[in-house]
């Protein structure tokens, strides 16, 4: 489902644009609104374009815009004239809901299949592998630079994996190709984004991986990290970053589970997948959503209970 969307079009006439993505705000969600926010102020200068997100890891610190970010969410009288809701549908914009609610012109673009379009103008195409790429494919190069594709490059790594996921197509390299003409340093901002952890970020996976659990037949493998322990490392959420994807990694392993305790009985559920489940099926049912691949949500319960819901899922396509 997408409308014709002309961006800078859209924009015409406006004063104060806003953009947001969702709570907790992965790589391409942080990406897409840097990468949106700069191509705006290179078409229309003159306007205020503001960046409404959660905490964003450092690691992003190089796309320019970062540092604009706007985290508190405080209320403001004036209504934006124009918002964009990137990488998520209105559900999961959290404290942005209320600027999406109030602007004059509402605009929702995004590349996950559980998004039925909650814009006034809405651009949602699910065979596209990440939400930078569908903004690559709807942008005019006239106001495309180097920073922009920096974002646009960082995002589309980020959410493909490097490129390793199946939502990766011929058209994504392609798009990758050409932003890559820009010239930025694309093996610094890979390894960056991807690949680079901070020392109480081995040490928080290091411990993952050896209390980690395999069952059903060794084809899945959950670990956790509950509150106690992480005060005792003093770690937060930005820190369990690579954790899941490298549970997935291991050899047999078909569905990896990673779980971080928020409240009790509550937790953050990561999962990752091989070609065998989708687990973004998985995740809607419980509230969530994702990637075939590639998905979360958040569950009530103790820790045995929400291992023994996702396994019932699991095991459905398992067979």
């Amino acid at each position: 489902m997408t409308d014709i969307l002309d961006i800078i079009k859209e924009c015409e006439g406006a004063e104060k644009i806003g953009i947001s993505g969702h709570i907790r705000p992965d790589g391409d969600a942080i990406s897409s609104c840097l990468a949106l926010r700069r191509y705006i102020l290179n078409a229309m200068p003159e306007v205020k374009v503001i960046v409404n997100l959660e905490y964003c890891p450092t690691i992003f610190n190089d796309l320019v815009g970062y540092d604009e970010i706007v985290h508190d969410f405080a209320d403001d009288p004036v209504p934006y004239d124009v918002y964009f809701a990137l990488d998520c549908n209105y559900d999961r914009l959290g404290d942005a809901q209320k600027y999406f609610d109030a602007a004059k012109k509402r605009i929702n673009i995004d590349h996950h299949v559980s998004n039925k379009g909650d814009g006034d103008i809405n651009a949602v195409e699910p065979e596209i592998s990440a939400t930078a790429e569908l903004l690559c494919k709807l942008m005019d190069k006239r106001y495309i630079d180097k920073d922009v594709a920096m974002a646009l490059y960082c995002g589309m790594v980020t959410d493909t994996g490097v490129f390793q996921y199946e939502c990766t197509s011929p058209d994504t390299m392609r798009r990758a190709a050409d932003l890559m003409e820009y010239g930025f340093n694309f093996p610094k901002l890979i390894q960056r984004v991807f690949f680079e952890k901070t020392y109480l970020q081995s040490q928080i996976m290091g411990r993952c991986m050896m209390e980690s659990v395999r069952f059903m037949d060794e084809r899945c493998i959950v670990s956790l990290v509950d509150l106690k322990t992480a005060e005792f490392y003093g770690v937060a959420p930005k820190d369990y970053e690579g954790i899941v994807n490298q549970l997935v990694n291991i050899r047999g392993v078909d569905v990896a589970i990673f779980m971080y305790q928020t409240a009790l009985q509550e937790f953050k559920v990561s999962l990752r997948s091989s070609e065998a489940v989708d687990v973004a099926k998985i995740a809607v049912k419980f509230g969530g959503g994702g990637h075939n691949r590639a998905a979360g949500c958040t569950m009530k319960g103790t820790f045995h209970d929400c291992v023994n819901n996702l396994s019932d899922r699991i095991a459905e396509q398992l067979g």
